[in-house]
């Protein structure tokens, strides 16, 4: 079987990532020129075409972004694994209505891929755990994931 490639995410994506949930990014590194990996959580797909992320605003994150835009969001969902590559920028500096400092990122999709292995299927998707207080870390995460929303 050829692995999948669409232009915008398919529907079991979309339903994925209307929730927060662990994805690793990939950027290029604005100093060394190569790959930077990141995990990340609070990330939406706004809709087929465009996710949004949040993070610190002091985040290597944003300073690679802007010297290289091209973005690879990696999910495991749906019982495979997906490289999501996109062109990102800088949508706000500052999200509100968040006490942290975070800045929201759009990612406009370009190419949506599986690209799990040959003969195989992820039986069981990550979990985590937040290790900070329980009821400071829900509350913070409804925070960010509402600003998103509204972004």
């Amino acid at each position: 079987m050829v692995n999948q490639v669409e232009p915008k995410l398919i529907k079991p994506l979309y339903e994925e990532l209307q929730k927060e949930r662990f994805v690793t990014l990939a950027t290029v590194d604005y100093e060394t020129g190569g790959p930077n990996v990141s995990a990340i959580s609070w990330v939406l797909a706004k809709d087929e075409n465009i996710i949004y992320f949040a993070v610190d605003n002091r985040s290597r994150i944003i300073e690679n972004i802007n010297k290289n835009n091209h973005v690879v969001i990696n999910i495991i969902a749906n019982e495979s694994t997906y490289s999501i590559q996109g062109e990102a920028n800088l949508k706000e500096e500052r999200l509100k209505d968040v006490p942290l400092k975070l800045a929201l990122i759009e990612v406009k999709i370009k190419e949506v891929r599986d690209v799990m292995f040959y003969g195989s299927k992820i039986v069981q998707e990550v979990q985590y755990d937040k290790t900070y207080d329980k009821n400071a870390a829900e509350r913070l995460d409804r925070q960010v994931m509402d600003a998103i929303r509204k972004a």
